[in-house]
């Protein structure tokens, strides 16, 4: 039975080994790292998926400046190869979505699949008249409008959060 939890200050050692099965222990060079380096999670948006005492699933959000708006930015994403395939990370990433709403944040930013990420309302966000950071696919750059309302005339960079919310030394994961 797979239970759904908050991620724990505990859970980070496991969820590293999760995230190199996942990703690969290239995954610290992706472009959406760049934007976590030396930024904080919000650890009350980040959920983890237990089978048992196992953690087998993880979702992570992370501050960002949308078109100079407050945003968060969706991931990692992972479940174990284990445990894919049975609804787990939909699961998480629902939960998140509905965490980070309830936070008061109304749009999201994800770089991801959008026959997957689009069955929770993401969308091509450069087709918005946004821009990342870095090389990126364009057709896996995505943003969710949270609150009716929130993308209404937003657009521009994705930024890294303000030094405010930054935490140096601090690994992103």
């Amino acid at each position: 039975m797979i239970t759904i939890r908050n991620e724990q200050p505990t859970d980070g050692p496991a969820i590293e080994e999760l995230l190199d099965t996942a990703f690969e222990l290239g995954r610290h060079s992706r472009p959406s790292y760049r934007l976590r380096e030396g930024v904080a999670k919000r650890d009350d948006l980040c959920f983890v998926a237990e089978d048992g005492a196992r953690l087998v699933g993880v979702v992570r959000f992370w501050p960002i400046l949308a078109g100079g708006r407050p945003a968060l930015l969706l991931g990692p994403i992972a479940v174990h190869p284990d445990h894919t395939g049975h609804g787990t990370g939909s699961r998480l990433v629902r939960a998140g979505l509905e965490a980070a709403k309830a936070a008061g944040y109304g749009i999201v930013v994800a770089v991801g699949i959008i026959d997957y990420l689009g069955r929770f309302g993401f969308r091509r966000a450069s087709l918005l008249g946004f821009r990342f950071p870095g090389p990126v696919d364009d057709a896996r750059f995505l943003v969710r409008e949270l609150i009716p309302g929130a993308l209404d005339g937003v657009s521009g960079a994705i930024e890294a959060a303000q030094p405010a919310t930054r935490h140096p030394g601090r690994r992103a994961g």
